[in-house]
């Protein structure tokens, strides 16, 4: 018994560094996202389509990386290395931006940042099922999004102090680098499970076997992306609603507030109810919100529409990620894994450039209203897809 619960603290403090990690990163980098939009519209002229351009390039090359690195990660044991790795592209990321000159330098920037997210996420997230009670994955998911999106919620407000301040923005991206440092000196303490199979050892792509519910579920998946398009356009809505600048962070630090207050118990509900108790309502919520940005033109609907995408946010993020790693076969974790990154990576390239088009070419409202339609329709999918409430576990290690 005594052994038991050694174990059980070890495999909660892993996962709580990992939440840590993520909670120093995400506090960096949401010092530097709300602004961002800001910067490129009224700092170097660019227009929402711009903006759309770049978010999209950005997430759909840093998507591409997140299958490979997550092989690599599940055939050669190197989850850590890779995470480590890839949390330091949020450094270059930074400096980058303190010197970026137009919309194509924060671009690269952008690029390199996203880079880094495709290599770190998967292994990342193997590393927190490997260090989770399989019968509470849910649980250990909504753990790491709390410290994650709890980071984001100060990293948010002291993007409000910043900006209304009126601090430069390039002294905000110097500020920024600050807790990116500390959460990489944290990544030598976290724990790699070693593996008892020999490195590399029959581990290829052909060996990987998903059942037909999960390659339906994906199919959804990427479907609902192509109207889940960046956030930036609900921070520029904001600002067209006539939020001012610091605002604006405020909305994106209420948004945080809520995903990281509802990110546990989200997750716990999803373990012992099962996961599509969490995943429909999720969507459905997703769908309502965007809808109501398309519809709603005075402050308070939106400021309720911050903390509803808040709490769509907890529901999907631990709820999803437990599903995708319980359904994937035990040596494969962070292979698939990085493919259901790759499908939302791939997804927001095309929404982040349909959402601009229908802005510029139609009107602002055009890309809420076909977002909010597909997270309806990808809502109802899912109760088709997932069947029974209760979710088994269909995926056995290839022989």
């Amino acid at each position: 018994m005594k052994q038991k619960n050694e174990t059980a603290k070890k495999l909660i403090s892993n996962i709580v560094l990992i939440g840590l990690v993520s909670f120093f990163i995400d506090m960096s980098n949401e010092m530097v996202y709300p602004i961002l939009p800001l910067f490129l519209t009224s700092g170097l002229g660019a227009s929402p389509a711009i903006v759309g351009i770049i978010e999209g390039i950005a997430e759909s090359i840093a998507s591409l990386l997140k299958v490979f690195s997550g092989y690599i990660g599940d055939a050669y044991h190197k989850k850590k290395p890779l995470t480590l790795i890839g949390y330091c592209a949020s450094v270059l990321y930074k400096i980058i931006l303190l010197f970026a000159g137009s919309w194509a330098g924060v671009l690269v920037a952008r690029v390199i940042d996203r880079t880094g997210k495709g290599i770190r996420t998967a292994p990342r997230d193997a590393l927190v099922a490997q260090s989770s009670d399989q019968k509470k994955l849910g649980g250990s998911f909504g753990l790491h999004k709390m410290f994650d999106m709890a980071g984001s919620a100060i990293g948010a407000f002291l993007a409000f102090l910043f900006v209304a301040t009126a601090l430069p923005y390039r002294s905000i991206f110097l500020w920024s680098i600050i807790p990116c440092i500390i959460g990489i000196s944290i990544i030598p303490l976290i724990r790699e499970k070693k593996d008892d199979r020999p490195i590399g050892e029959k581990l290829t792509f052909r060996g990987l076997k998903l059942s037909g519910r999960v390659k339906m579920y994906f199919a959804v998946i990427f479907l609902f992306c192509l109207g889940n398009s960046s956030n930036v356009f609900l921070l520029l809505k904001a600002k067209e609603r006539g939020f001012t600048s610091a605002q604006v962070m405020l909305l994106y630090l209420i948004f945080n507030v809520s995903a990281s207050l509802l990110a546990i118990p989200s997750g716990k509900f999803s373990d012992k109810f099962g996961r599509r108790s969490i995943l429909v309502p999720g969507y459905l919520i997703y769908g309502l919100v965007y809808l109501g940005f398309a519809v709603f033109t005075s402050k308070i609907p939106i400021i309720l529409l911050f903390i509803a995408y808040g709490a769509y946010t907890a529901f999907i993020s631990g709820a999803e990620r437990a599903f995708v790693s319980e359904a994937s076969p035990e040596d494969y974790k962070g292979t698939v894994l990085g493919i259901y990154g790759m499908l939302q990576g791939v997804g927001l390239l095309f929404s982040s450039i349909i959402a601009g088009a229908l802005w510029d070419r139609i009107n602002s409202n055009a890309p809420f209203w076909f977002g909010g339609i597909l997270g309806i329709f990808s809502a109802l999918a899912i109760v088709i897809i997932l069947g029974s409430n209760r979710i088994q576990n269909p995926a056995k290690k290839p022989a």
